[in-house]
């Protein structure tokens, strides 16, 4: 047996298109993290960016369970004394950019380096229905089907 290692000219993306309306932000955020790495192929290799594009629309009525809507805090510092500074999540989907928060959540499941931000380029969120990847005739994927723990009902 022979280890499939692919070359960059081999790999063939696919576009995908996912409402998360609904959906619990952790189950759709591993299943999309997965995908934009491309460990869902058989043909997987590690060093290549051989991942899908996904476009995840509807990212404010994305779903969290528990608490976690006003206890899990975003934090940063401004760089002066005493300047920690956070906004929970529930702030953030209440805001001006509420796809942020599906954006972190991916981007902490993805590997930290230069792979893992060229892997990050394939995700693309809007907050609102509306996309304009049309043109790459995106296949829908149902992540509520998959599993009934993907949409939890109010």
């Amino acid at each position: 047996m022979k280890t499939l290692s692919l070359k960059a000219s081999e790999i063939e993306k696919k576009w995908f298109v996912i409402d998360a309306d609904g959906l619990v932000l952790g189950r759709m955020a591993s299943i999309i993290a997965n995908m934009i790495r491309g460990k869902h192929k058989a043909a997987y290799t590690p060093h290549m960016d051989c991942g899908d594009n996904v476009i995840v629309v509807n990212a404010e009525k994305v779903r969290l369970t528990g608490n976690k809507r006003n206890a899990d805090i975003f934090y940063w510092h401004t760089g002066y004394p005493g300047g920690i500074k956070g906004r929970s999540k529930g702030q953030i989907l209440e805001g001006r950019y509420p796809e942020r928060v599906i954006i972190k959540a991916v981007e902490r499941m993805v590997p930290r380096g230069p792979l893992g931000r060229r892997q990050m380029g394939n995700l693309k969120v809007y907050a609102g229905a509306a996309h304009p990847h049309e043109a790459q005739q995106p296949e829908a994927l149902d992540l509520a089907a998959r599993n009934p723990k993907n949409k939890r009902a109010s």
